[in-house]
């Protein structure tokens, strides 16, 4: 077995138990304790919030230290943290956990970015990247059944058994990885000024500034529509939670066949020109739901949703990861991660708000535009690079030199 093989192994079935840890601590306060939907977004907003506060330290130490030896440190943690759940009998309780768990996630992912690129050439990072994002998905679409027949025969204490076993199973396959990385010879620096690095390269380079800005915004967007979601089913299509499941597993199922025809025929394409493509698909997917509220555009949106997502977060990250020079990934990878949990938490607070006074749908269509002028400018600045580039390579241009 390769080593991206063990590493992508080692991903999926440690993100099978985390989405069926997730379904039963859904079970756990909603039917157990009789938590409200603010007890859900309270462990959510926990979650979220060591990749904001915490992520960029992460990062910075990401880069300083050897990633195998990080994310295994990591997962042991994580597994014996997650047992803890089966002890929780409060919602106070489980957001502690949740927190815990997420403050030793913010270095794996970190660690992680750094060696996927150790592992794969660059001319395939794309194809690798799409695998672990198909995996991604169609875990997220198997997990309600398993986590849901789990639950059923066992009680949902056995999910957060289940998960803690994926973890050290991960362990397992994360110790056998090797790889050579090259060794950072540049002269230790001071914390502050390492930490502020991911940040200041990302903000400083033309090139990565739109990516992080057009994913960071996407996000929001996108977690607008995601917030507002079950509301939409519920009160302005009169449906009830197939049609909102079968929304769930379309968005995966796009992003499953995007992130296919993305590794198939796009592997040269430049990441900017693709990530306007896949802001606009998103944006005009969710302005088709907001326009015509029926079932069957619902589905339609939701399957070009996942399509518009695929294409957007692949051509970022792979961006982020082959451009990125080495000695930095742990800190970039760390920053774009902060800055979209601290969209997906804005939007999450943001989007009852504007329901209240622009209405579900008028939210949807706000979305909607911020898609479309992200996309449209990610359009025109590759095809501004694209005429330059071919008016640099003329013989009319290469003779005024001469």
């Amino acid at each position: 077995m390769t080593a991206f093989r063990r590493l992508w192994l080692a991903q999926t079935v440690s993100l099978l138990g985390d989405f069926v840890a997730l379904f039963a601590v859904q079970v756990a306060i909603v039917f157990r304790m009789h938590g409200s939907a603010s007890d859900i977004a309270g462990v959510f907003i926990a979650s979220l919030a060591p990749s904001v506060v915490l992520g960029p330290v992460a990062g910075m130490f990401a880069d300083r230290w050897d990633p195998r030896r990080t994310m295994i440190t990591s997962d042991v943690a994580r597994g014996a943290l997650v047992l803890l759940l089966t002890c929780a009998v409060t919602v106070p309780q489980i957001c502690a956990i949740s927190f815990a768990v997420s403050c030793f996630s913010s270095f794996f992912a970190p660690a992680r970015a750094i060696t996927l690129p150790l592992l794969v050439p660059p001319d395939l990072l794309l194809a690798a990247n799409a695998r672990m994002q198909q995996s991604m998905q169609l875990v997220r679409i198997a997990s309600p059944a398993v986590a849901s027949a789990l639950v059923l025969a066992f009680g949902e204490r056995i999910c957060y058994v289940a998960d803690s076993a994926t973890f050290f199973c991960s362990v397992l396959l994360l110790a056998s990885l090797r790889y050579h990385r090259p060794a950072n010879r540049a002269p230790p620096r001071p914390v502050f000024r390492d930490l502020a690095a991911g940040f200041g390269f990302l903000f400083t380079d033309p090139r990565f500034s739109f990516v992080v800005f057009s994913m960071t915004a996407g996000t929001f967007a996108a977690g607008c529509f995601g917030a507002l979601t079950p509301v939409y089913v519920r009160d302005v299509l009169h449906r009830g939670p197939s049609l909102l499941g079968m929304i769930g597993m379309l968005i995966a199922a796009g992003t499953v066949a995007g992130s296919g025809l993305l590794s198939k025929y796009a592997r040269r394409r430049d990441p900017r020109r693709l990530i306007g493509c896949g802001m606009v698909a998103v944006g005009a997917s969710i302005l088709l739901i907001a326009a015509e509220p029926t079932q069957a555009e619902a589905l339609m949106g939701s399957a070009g949703m996942g399509l518009g997502v695929a294409v957007v977060v692949l051509a970022a990250v792979v961006m982020l990861q082959g451009e990125t020079p080495p000695e930095l990934r742990g800190r970039v990878s760390a920053a774009a991660a902060a800055l979209t949990s601290l969209a997906q938490l804005a939007a999450t607070l943001l989007s009852a708000i504007w329901a209240t006074h622009l209405g579900i749908r008028g939210v949807f269509a706000l979305s909607a535009a911020l898609l479309f002028a992200i996309g449209a400018y990610g359009l025109l600045r590759s095809t501004n690079k694209m005429s330059y580039d071919r008016a640099k390579d003329s013989p009319c241009h290469n003779q005024n030199r001469t």
